[in-house]
């Protein structure tokens, strides 16, 4: 009988030949590619009215509450695979031209790894993050636009929908057999149990800490990626290593992408999966234990 382990590592080593890798790409390097027309550009920010005000030139806007729906009563689950190819088809989005996807940057740039992770769930070979998002595209002085895009509706693909995400029963394997390392993506107060709008505070059980926010770094023109040397020591020294089944949590599961796309985008580590909806399910449910305090890092 095959072990929640080997499942995961099963599961690991198929997503990893069927996705492509989503890349950091630099404020220059997009301007290069929308000079050029060769690129698909996303805005994930969470307040339509800023896109009214200016946004990335030929880029759409697509709501990061538009990715998820509610399930048998719990908010924030996936949607199909045919769902989220219907979304893209309305973006325009094909699977031969590069998708670059960007946040504000200075805040919830995790709507931004959220959608990435979602595209390699098709084999998508070229999706890119935009480094330091909106804020530092502003902060630079470049091109603003208030034109709404050219689209034309495509056909995005919705066979082969296949992510890397875990569900309630793995986690509770986690928990009990130990078989996996849970790292959760929120800020310190939620994880240690003092704030938090779930039904019961804390974190799950054996889960250690690492905020998302952590792996970005302050500049002049906003928050950018710390060199992928600094992620990697970071992580290191919490027992996050490559070598181990990792299941990366937040709230609801966007946060937990953005660990995802370090760990998994930046460091290559392979064994890495998403819990969805995260703690926001987990702590509805009460006979599932609850742990506060004890940051673990």
């Amino acid at each position: 009988m095959r072990t929640a382990s080997a499942f995961l590592l099963v599961v690991a080593i198929a997503a990893l030949a069927h996705a492509g890798t989503p890349k950091l790409v630099s404020t220059q390097e997009l301007d290069d590619m929308i000079k050029k027309g060769g690129a698909s550009v996303v805005d994930l920010r969470s307040d339509l009215p800023e896109y009214l005000k200016g946004h990335i030139p030929d880029a759409s806007y697509l709501h990061y509450e538009t990715l998820r729906i509610s399930k048998s009563g719990v908010p924030a689950a996936m949607l199909s695979g045919e769902s989220y190819a219907a979304l893209f088809s309305r973006l325009g989005l094909t699977m031969e031209k590069p998708v670059v996807i960007y946040s504000a940057g200075d805040a919830n740039n995790f709507y931004a790894t959220f959608m990435a992770w979602l595209l390699t769930g098709f084999g998508h070979q070229s999706v890119h993050l935009l480094d330091g998002g909106y804020e530092k595209w502003m902060k630079e002085g470049r091109t603003i636009a208030k034109q709404y895009p050219k689209v034309q509706m495509s056909s995005f693909p919705s066979q082969s929908f296949n992510l890397h995400v875990v569900s309630l029963d793995a986690v509770k394997r986690a928990v009990e057999k130990k078989d996996a390392l849970l790292v959760d993506a929120r800020p310190l107060d939620q994880f240690e149990g003092r704030a938090g709008a779930q039904m019961r505070l804390g974190h799950i059980p054996g889960a250690i800490h690492h905020f998302w926010a952590s792996d970005l770094m302050q500049t002049d023109n906003g928050k950018v990626w710390k060199p992928t040397d600094q992620v990697r020591e970071s992580y290191e020294k919490q027992g996050v290593t490559a070598d181990k089944n990792i299941i990366v949590y937040c709230n609801t599961g966007t946060e937990a992408t953005h660990l995802y796309f370090a760990l998994r985008n930046l460091l290559g580590y392979s064994k890495v999966s998403v819990y969805v909806p995260s703690y926001t399910e987990w702590a509805a449910i009460e006979d599932l234990p609850v742990e506060r305090a004890a940051s673990g890092q």
